[in-house]
């Protein structure tokens, strides 16, 4: 089943968090707080058998610039046992759709690793194209 994540899944998105992301990226009181208070994101959960197996992030960007959202796909992760399913794909379905139908929007946009071309294929499949834009980070420590 494909559906929003509800605050009951927080600890199993800590868990496969930690898989995707590893150790010590958040806590879980943080994610349970970003669960319950975050209106900029929208979570997509896949869960079988009521076990959650993936996951899916959309930070709703806003700017003043623009009058439509600019929903931007930061996170997508599918636990290895149950990928090669489509559930992936299923769960960006999900979102692009629950996006269109809750706010003003005309593009959706994704990150990816340069390097990861099963993800890149995966979005090529999905419609998404690469822009030519360049995505620069600055870090503090």
């Amino acid at each position: 089943m494909i559906r929003l994540a509800t605050l009951e899944d927080a600890e199993q998105l800590f868990s496969l968090n930690e898989k995707f992301n590893g150790k010590d990226e958040t806590e879980l009181d943080k994610l349970k707080d970003s669960l319950s208070n975050n209106e900029q994101e929208v979570i997509v959960v896949a869960e079988e058998d009521n076990i959650l197996v993936g996951f899916v992030c959309v930070q709703l960007k806003k700017s003043f610039c623009y009058s439509d959202y600019l929903p931007e796909i930061t996170e997508v992760f599918v636990d290895e046992n149950y990928r090669r399913r489509k559930i992936a794909s299923k769960m960006i379905a999900f979102a692009e759709t629950y996006c269109r139908e809750n706010y003003p929007l005309h593009k959706f946009e994704l990150l990816t690793g340069k390097k990861n071309a099963k993800a890149q294929a995966l979005y090529a499949s999905l419609g998404y194209c690469d822009e030519g834009e360049i995505h620069l980070t600055k870090r503090f420590s």
